[in-house]
């Protein structure tokens, strides 16, 4: 009987299924790594990545419907509140909180700084710092507000009781370009935050005739020759002692820290 022929011999062996059984037989088709648990796992993940954000953006259950302020002084909830402009009815989180903080800067000065925060799931918090007058300027029997920064902030017909006034009284002529007014004004109010507690309390008006000639008239008639708004600190401490040791005097002179005087008049 005849032998197989040479193409017999030389093709490889094919399993009953008619596929080639070589060992370098390269397979076809895609199974999903894992098996089937891990593609439900995946389709779990996509419709919960769904219906999250379906939940924050698409549905009615976290919207934005009521809005609480806190902190506010001078001014009202309402004031502060309308400033802010929150969109009442929209998704909470797409909210832009950066937009309506800024929005209450700019409309209301007094405010000095604001949080605004989502408190979950209907409501927007501001939370408000206001500015607090430390010197009035009055002008056209009203006053203006002027706070530890130095900012101008508002005016108001009625003055604060126990902010002393800032009287300007400076020739320019005499003055160098770079003291302008607004440094003066800051000048003025380091002066008045390095003031001892007492001192503070009983200050009717800062005066400024210069940079460095800033003076202090007391609610007693007493005034104090301060100088610059430089060496608070030492100001401070030098006309504390000198008042406890001169307690009649009416003047006192702590320009040059040092060297402090006092006077009768």
């Amino acid at each position: 009987m005849a032998g197989p022929t040479t193409a017999e011999r030389g093709a490889p062996a094919r399993s009953r299924s008619g596929r080639s059984g070589g060992p370098g037989e390269r397979r076809t088709g895609f199974r999903f790594p894992g098996g089937r648990h891990a593609l439900i796992v995946l389709i779990a993940v996509v419709f919960l990545l769904i219906g999250g954000i379906w939940v924050l953006y698409g549905s009615n259950w976290l919207r934005a419907e009521q809005v609480s302020t806190s902190g506010t002084e001078v001014l009202t909830p309402g004031q502060v509140e309308s400033a802010a402009g929150v969109p009442l009815g929209s998704p909470l989180i797409s909210v832009d909180t950066d937009a309506v903080a800024a929005r209450v800067l700019r409309k209301l000065p007094r405010v000095d700084s604001i949080n605004v925060s989502r408190s979950w799931p209907h409501g927007i918090r501001l939370k408000v710092i206001e500015r607090k007058p430390v010197l009035l300027i009055e002008k056209d029997s009203k006053f203006i507000e002027v706070d530890a920064k130095g900012v101008r902030f508002d005016t108001v017909g009625k003055a604060p009781t126990s902010v002393p006034l800032l009287r300007l009284t400076v020739a320019h002529s005499t003055v160098p370009s770079r003291f302008t007014t607004d440094r003066l004004v800051r000048e003025a109010v380091a002066v008045r935050r390095a003031l001892p507690g007492e001192v503070a309390k009983d200050t009717k008006a800062v005066q400024v005739r210069s940079y460095d000639a800033i003076s202090l008239l007391l609610r007693d008639g007493r005034t104090v020759m301060w100088g610059s708004g430089e060496d608070g600190a030492a100001k401070a401490r030098a006309l504390t002692a000198l008042m406890k040791a001169a307690p009649q005097a009416g003047r006192f002179d702590v320009s040059a820290p040092t060297a402090p005087a006092v006077s009768a008049s």
